[in-house]
Formats: structure tokens, C-alpha cells, sequence
């Protein structure tokens, strides 16, 4: 008998009849000979319904952190009990759980906080006792018992720390897409889904702009070898696995291509060319909780230097207004910027043992007349700055020429050899 984890998003039991879909699955995945556990999000829409009626209340004054999540958290209590209901309707044996009730114990950290510790066995009772449980995700309690939050797209975390306490053999993302994809179809129509993602590669697409999951799940997924497979609520198939790496090897070198449109670019030129200039930059920028991305220094003439770093495009007006401080500390130097850029990323494992990636994507890129304003790379990662009017130009491109739309067969490193 296997245990399996699912997770169903808020689009996925955002009706009644979304609610009746998904218990009629759960009641499949039981008839395999299975024991379930069900982690559900709020009805979608609900949470932002919530916070809206907080902010009408408190007017200009801040939410507590603690009475958010004591409001918010009720959203997911709502789709528990219904589910549970339509699961009981169908003859099936059905309990729902708040977080508190599983003891998903957590920091303090109100609207962000982090699971520390899951008591799995009053998970296991109910589950031997033959019920499937409806677990409340994005949920937990404090140490004082108080109900804390883990922040947006915390329910798929809830689902992966619950699969690991139980040690569940898979842990299945129900959501509106069929699986990973190698880039969004959206952009590149002949984009395809994998059958197949390492966790390395899944953290890099999440990191670089992939919506699919959140980056929590993943890691916590990783550290813990939790398998996750992401699935379509509303169509059967066989979704995408994130597993690790294992004997089999794919010719294609790149999985996937993904990108980030919530881009700025700032640079201050002419800077000293000395030690220290730049924590004098990036210091306030860090002091303002304004996370950089990219960095590139270049040395300029006369001794000077010319700085350059991303940052989240809702960011770009107040890191501009910290630059023209930082002149002033400095004694000189010239600011620019850019609003309109997007980071483009290819990622692949097989970048590890194969040259000539960069290269062939420069090249790519070069042959449409796509100038490239900065270069990263990572051991799986290779991620360039771009115009944000060539973003689309871009990912296509570069999806054909990593012949990304082709399938290729698996093969064993003994077929290799």
C-alpha cells in the first residue's frame, strides 16, 4: 500500500463543482490501493477577498501580522470541510485538519513563517484508521499555539513537509497546467512538457521566473527526497516528475528556457576603482531590503570603475534615488538605467559535462540581432539581460536551437558505453 500526498490549488476547487471533480479523483487514487492525504488551498479569489476586507477595516493603518493570518488562514478551513463533505457524500471516509490540529508546528514569523516540525503520528492514526485526511495548507501554529501563515504559494509546502513527515511515496502538485514545461507555451507554442525535471533544475527555473511551484517546495522537497510530480486537475495525464538525478542521461543538454520580466538595470559610472566601493554601493541598497540580482563591475579609465546590478522592477525608483546618495558619498560618478529588461535563462544538468552551451546561445541570439546587455552563469544556468521588446524573439529562438520541441529517447550510461 502506497501513501500519496496531493495538493490541490485554488483554481482547482474554486467552485462546487471543482470541489466534486476533485473528490471524485481522490476517490480514484484510494480505489489503487492507496492511503491519500489532500492538502487544499483556499477557493481562488478567496484570500485576496479576505485581505481586502482587512485593509477596509484597519483604513491606513497596517494589519497585525497575527490577526492576518488568524483572518486569512480561514479561507483554507472553508475548502476542508467542503471537500470532506463531498468525500463523506460519496461514501468515503473523510476528516479535515487545520494546521493546529496536525501540530504543524512553525516560527513566529506571521504571514512568512516556516514549518519546523510536523508531529506525523496523528497523521498515521488517521490514516490507519482508513480515512483520507483534508489537511488546510499554506497553515500552522507558533509554540504559543498561535495560527501562523507561510506566505503565498505556502500550501505547496504544507503538502511536501506533510509528505516527508510521512514518508509518502510520491507527492503529487495538482494545478491548472499539465506539468513543467520547457518554457512557457504561452510565448513558444511548441514548448513541451517534460516527463521528467531534477529538483536542481526545478530550483533554478522556480528562482528564474517559473510559476509552476513555489521554490520552498522544492528545496524542502530536495533536502528531504520527497518525489513530486506536477499535475493537471482538469485533464489525466501523466504530468511532469522532479526526482534527483539518477543513471539515465538525456541527449538534449538544456531542459528548459525560463525568464523573468520583473527586471530593472542600474549602473553608476566612473566610480573609484578601489576596495570597498562596492559595499558602499550595495550597502544601502541591502539596507532597504532591495534584493540584487545580477552584477557586473568593468574597469573604466583614469583609475574608475563602472557598476552595474539588477533589481525587482518595483524597486528600480527607489534604488535609483539611494544611487544619486551614493555619488554624493563617493565624490563623483554618473547614474543610468534601464526599467525595460528581462533576464532569459537556459538551464540544464548536462551543462556539467559539455562544452560550447554559452557559446551556441550567444550565437543564437547574435543571428536575430539580440544584443545582450549582461551575462550570469551557474553550474546548470546560463542567464543573459536583454531588451525587454526582444524577450519573445528570444525564447523562441532559443528554443529552436537547443531543438528544445523534440523528444529524445532516454538512454542508460551502459547504453552509452
Amino acid at each position: 500500500m502506497a501513501l500519496i500526498v496531493q495538493k490541490y490549488g485554488g483554481t482547482s476547487v474554486g467552485t462546487v463543482e471543482r470541489i466534486e471533480a476533485v473528490a471524485e479523483k481522490i476517490i480514484a487514487t484510494q480505489k489503487l490501493g492507496n492511503q491519500v492525504v489532500v492538502v487544499v488551498s483556499a477557493m481562488s479569489g478567496e484570500t485576496n477577498r479576505l485581505i481586502g476586507l482587512a485593509e477596509e477595516v484597519q483604513g491606513t493603518k497596517t494589519p497585525t501580522g497575527r490577526e492576518l493570518d488568524v483572518l486569512v488562514s480561514t479561507g483554507e478551513q472553508v475548502t476542508i470541510a467542503l471537500l470532506s463533505m463531498a468525500l463523506q457524500k460519496r461514501d468515503c471516509d473523510a476528516v479535515s485538519c487545520t494546521g493546529g490540529q496536525l501540530n504543524i508546528r512553525t516560527d513566529n514569523k506571521f504571514n512568512k513563517a516556516r514549518i519546523q516540525d510536523i508531529d506525523g503520528e496523528h497523521l498515521k492514526k488517521l490514516l490507519n484508521d482508513g480515512n483520507v485526511v483534508v489537511v488546510a495548507g499554506f497553515q500552522g501554529v507558533d509554540s504559543e499555539g498561535n495560527i501562523t501563515t507561510l506566505g503565498r504559494g505556502g500550501s505547496d509546502t504544507t503538502a511536501v513537509a506533510l509528505a516527508a513527515a510521512a514518508k509518502a511515496d510520491e507527492c503529487q502538485i495538482y494545478t491548472d497546467v499539465d506539468g513543467v514545461y520547457t518554457t512557457d507555451p504561452r510565448v513558444e507554442p511548441n514548448a513541451r512538457r517534460l516527463s521528467r525535471i531534477t529538483f536542481e533544475e526545478m530550483l533554478e527555473m522556480a528562482s528564474l521566473g517559473s510559476k509552476v511551484l513555489q521554490i520552498r517546495a522544492v528545496e524542502f522537497a530536495g533536502k528531504y527526497d520527497v518525489p513530486l510530480r506536477v499535475l493537471s486537475s482538469f485533464e489525466e495525464g501523466p504530468g511532469t516528475l522532479i526526482t534527483y538525478e539518477d543513471d539515465s542521461m538525456e541527449d538534449p543538454l538544456i531542459s528548459g528556457i525560463a525568464f523573468n520580466r520583473d527586471e530593472a538595470q542600474l549602473t553608476i559610472k566612473d566610480v573609484p576603482d578601489q576596495p570597498g566601493v562596492a559595499a558602499h554601493i550595495l550597502g544601502p541598497i541591502s539596507a532597504e531590503n532591495i534584493e540584487v540580482d545580477m552584477i557586473v563591475q568593468n574597469i573604466g579609465r583614469k583609475d574608475t570603475a563602472d557598476f552595474t546590478f539588477t533589481v525587482h522592477r518595483n524597486d528600480y525608483d527607489k534604488a535609483l534615488k539611494i544611487l544619486e546618495n551614493t555619488t554624493i558619498i563617493l565624490g563623483g560618478g554618473r547614474i543610468g538605467g534601464n526599467p525595460n529588461i528581462v533576464k532569459l535563462s537556459l538551464v540544464g544538468v548536462g551543462m556539467r559535462s559539455h562544452a560550447g552551451i554559452a557559446s551556441r546561445m550567444f550565437k543564437a541570439l547574435a543571428d536575430e540581432k539580440i544584443n545582450i546587455l549582461m551575462i550570469s552563469t551557474s553550474e546548470i544556468k546560463i542567464s543573459v539581460v536583454i531588451e525587454e521588446k526582444y524577450l519573445e524573439l528570444g525564447v523562441r529562438t532559443l528554443h529552436e536551437a537547443f531543438e528544445l520541441d523534440q523528444a529524445t529517447e532516454v538512454k542508460t550510461k551502459q547504453q552509452v558505453q
